[in-house]
């Protein structure tokens, strides 16, 4: 097989240079050998690569289909070298992941704990960010992943499924509204709240769509996690709005219920983006991996 880095490396002195003599220059070849390998990797895949002209080589159709794979598995074995440089020297690889609050609090901890154990080598800058946000960010390689809602439009990401996020209202046995199992957003309007602190984006996600009901929660408290929001509800202070995921751990311990809000925006899914899995390093690649099979 003729494909091998040598000759890549050559077929792109001579693409790049418009010359069989110059690229062979360039490889440190000399002309006879370097004309050898072009002829043979044109005869192994049985179509020329080049026009040749009087004054140069031009690639054919075949010959930049080909300049795109040979860059493409130059760049990634020149990324892998840097990666494995690193780690011989005993740097740290970070790895920058941006998600939403049901994602951060609900979802990535008992995913994130096992990768973290067996790659000491890489760390993790872990950050709340609005879904639109983190797609910016990612599309402007702010940051090497994120899990968003799929709200927000993910046309140029890379995506993969990474879970359900279901809001549910999670009020005191004892609440007038306990017997219901299911609820729209706009029958609760008018209810005392028990919310998350100003700028969390879940809150903000609530307060927006109560906006366009043309009202404004009604906040008796407003506490910093999930776990407070429920115990208030418990106590009777106010109705709150979480994860399904957050209600059921609390309900182990607490005498709450759960009603499923039933608005479309209400349950979201939950996806992994990147810009292009192919071009992340190897440990990217991994973690990944492993919170896409938690």
């Amino acid at each position: 097989m003729f494909y091998d880095l040598t000759n890549l490396r050559l077929f792109l002195h001579v693409v790049e240079t418009g010359s069989i003599t110059r690229g062979a220059g360039r490889a440190n070849m000399t002309l006879a050998s370097a004309s050898e390998r072009i002829r043979g990797m044109e005869e192994t895949l049985g179509m020329p690569l080049f026009v040749r002209k009087r004054h140069g080589v031009q690639p054919t159709l075949v010959g930049l289909a080909l300049t795109h794979h040979a860059q493409t598995v130059l760049q990634q074995l020149e990324r892998m070298q840097g990666e494995l440089s690193a780690f011989a020297k005993g740097l740290k690889a970070q790895i920058r992941l941006l998600c939403n609050t049901a994602a951060l609090e609900e979802f990535l901890p008992g995913a994130l704990s096992p990768f973290l154990a067996s790659n000491p080598n890489v760390d993790i800058i872990l950050e709340e960010r609005l879904s639109f946000d983190t797609v910016q960010a990612i599309v402007e390689g702010k940051a090497d992943v994120g899990i968003v809602a799929d709200s927000v439009d993910l046309a140029a990401l890379e995506t993969f499924p990474f879970g359900l996020d279901q809001l549910v209202v999670v009020i005191s046995r004892k609440h007038p509204l306990s017997s219901r199992r299911n609820i729209d957003f706009k029958e609760i309007l008018d209810r005392n709240f028990v919310g998350l602190t100003t700028g969390h984006p879940l809150q903000d996600h609530l307060d927006d769509h109560a906006v366009r009901y043309g009202t404004r929660l009604k906040y008796r408290v407003r506490l910093g996690n999930f776990d407070a929001v429920c115990l208030m509800a418990e106590r009777g202070i106010g109705i709150g709005v979480v994860p399904e995921t957050a209600a059921k751990r609390c309900q182990k311990t607490m005498a709450i219920r759960r009603i499923t809000l039933t608005d479309a925006w209400a349950c979201r899914k939950l996806t992994i983006c990147v810009r292009s899995f192919d071009e992340l390093p190897m440990y990217t690649k991994k973690l990944i991996d492993e919170i896409k099979a938690r």
